[in-house]
């Protein structure tokens, strides 16, 4: 019985290297479009302007080269072969009158019907071929007609002058040459059908370029209040939703998303200093009750108890409540780090600071100065040494601290981000902590619209690199 090996993608044979070569079509598809890609501009008012300019120029392009390849050349071959008609009728007037006395007639006719300006030369050896013009259309078509409709040793030039096109004829005893205008044997108007088309299309640029750029306006001034929001900096005051529908209903979506996060956040706060107030009550009353016991032991144990309670109060408190609130300011990084140096002889650390760039930020201020001592301050707890370098350059702070302690392993460097998580065994937290430090730091350097990263540090302990726009 007879097989065929027309299989699927589990056969082999033909079947099996068709399908392979179907299967490779869209991955060399989209390769090249990524290749593309890189090339392309990334900007939406770049590639906006693309998109009409492309298709326009493709449109003109094909235009162009129809009427080029086609109307221009064909009536530049009909207007040639009109000359070349002309020339042979004079040089059958020549073969049939060949007397001089009939010379004067024939070149007084050539000139008054026939529009050519004719000299008889001796007969002498022709000149020898000219360079070939760069647009060669003229050139072809008149050698093309002369071959053949006269065949006869001929020399032409079409480059020498910008308007006259010289002809000479090799005849028996006599050299021919013949002076045709140029607009007699070549289509010469197609500049103004080139203008034209210049013309439309800057006109189109014109009227698509403001347009372009007033729809793409509001979708900029969208990016720039979306990221103030994600910075914790105030909304634009200029910013309403316009432009187009869809960039207005983006617009309008935006401002709902960022009323009900700040009404949420309001919420949040306010049910928080509500929990704050009542426990602090309760709090005010232990420490009544222990002020009248009379049991001393018991009441400084008590009142340890209460002290922490309310530390680890006002932790989680500050966690939730956050630094929301404050306006963004200026921040001067050189009189914090000397506060730092300070702080450095006070625990009796090594402290190496440097800054390059400008020393001014624009962050929120107490919420920023919050971040760095909650870093700093782990640096300074559990190592001997820290290094502290920030970069402010192109609208972007980098804070690096490193220090020399016993570091934090790899797997666990993301755990530590999470609120109230304690990693005894890397870093030996006090009786007092609470596991809020890093995550509060996080917790401002993202709403500045920056990040925290943990990693290795040249001193053999941990690096804690803080990135946030400034």
């Amino acid at each position: 019985m007879a097989t065929t090996d027309m299989e699927g993608p589990g056969g082999g044979g033909i079947g099996t290297r068709a399908w392979r070569a179907l299967t490779a079509v869209p991955r060399s598809w989209n390769r090249f479009w990524r290749r593309v890609a890189l090339y392309m501009p990334k900007r939406l008012y770049a590639r906006s302007l693309l998109i009409v300019i492309t298709p326009m120029i493709l449109l003109q392009s094909v235009v162009a080269f129809v009427f080029m390849e086609r109307h221009w050349q064909t009536v530049t071959v009909r207007l040639s072969q009109a000359v070349t008609r002309d020339i042979a009728g004079i040089i059958d007037l020549l073969d049939t009158f060949p007397q001089p006395e009939n010379y004067a007639q024939i070149i007084r006719i050539a000139q008054e019907r026939m529009l050519l300006k004719i000299d008889l030369l001796p007969p002498e050896p022709l000149p020898p071929p000219g360079p070939k013009p760069f647009f060669s259309i003229l050139d072809q078509a008149l050698s093309t007609e002369i071959r053949r409709q006269i065949n006869k040793p001929f020399w032409l030039d079409t480059v020498g002058n910008s308007n006259v096109v010289e002809v000479r004829v090799q005849l028996d005893d006599k050299v021919l040459r013949i002076f045709v205008r140029r607009s007699q044997a070549y289509a010469s108007n197609t500049h103004i059908f080139l203008l034209w088309m210049v013309g439309t299309s800057l006109v189109l640029l014109t009227i698509a370029i403001p347009f372009l750029r007033n729809q793409i306006r509001p979708i900029l001034q969208l990016t720039e209040a979306a990221e103030s929001f994600g910075k914790g900096r105030p909304m634009p005051a200029n910013f309403r939703p316009r432009g187009a529908e869809e960039v207005r209903r983006a617009g309008f979506a935006f401002i709902q998303m960022r009323e009900r996060i700040e009404r949420q956040i309001d919420q949040r706060t306010a049910m928080l200093t509500g929990v704050s107030h009542d426990l602090r009550t309760i709090l005010t009353r232990f420490k009544l009750q222990l002020a009248l016991s009379g049991n001393k032991i018991d009441r400084e144990a008590l009142s340890q108890d209460i002290d922490d309670m309310q530390s680890m109060l006002e932790a989680y408190l500050a966690f939730a409540r956050g630094e929301a609130a404050e306006d963004p300011g200026r921040f001067d990084l050189t009189s914090y780090l000397d506060k730092l140096g300070e702080e450095a002889k006070l625990r009796k650390r090594k402290l190496k600071v440097t800054l390059v760039g400008e020393p001014e930020v624009h962050v929120r201020p107490n919420a920023f100065a919050r971040l760095l001592q909650n870093v700093v301050g782990n640096a300074f707890r559990y190592a001997k040494e820290v290094e502290v370098k920030a970069v402010h350059d192109r609208g972007m702070l980098v804070v690096m601290v490193d220090d020399n302690g016993p570091g934090i392993p790899e797997e666990k460097r993301e755990e530590v981000f999470k609120p109230f998580y304690r990693l005894d065994e890397a870093r030996n937290l006090d009786s007092t902590g609470t596991g809020l430090g890093l995550a509060v730091a996080r917790d401002i350097a993202r709403s500045h619209g920056g990040d925290i990263k943990l990693s290795d540090s040249p001193l053999g302990g941990l690096r804690a690199m803080i990135r946030v726009p400034a």
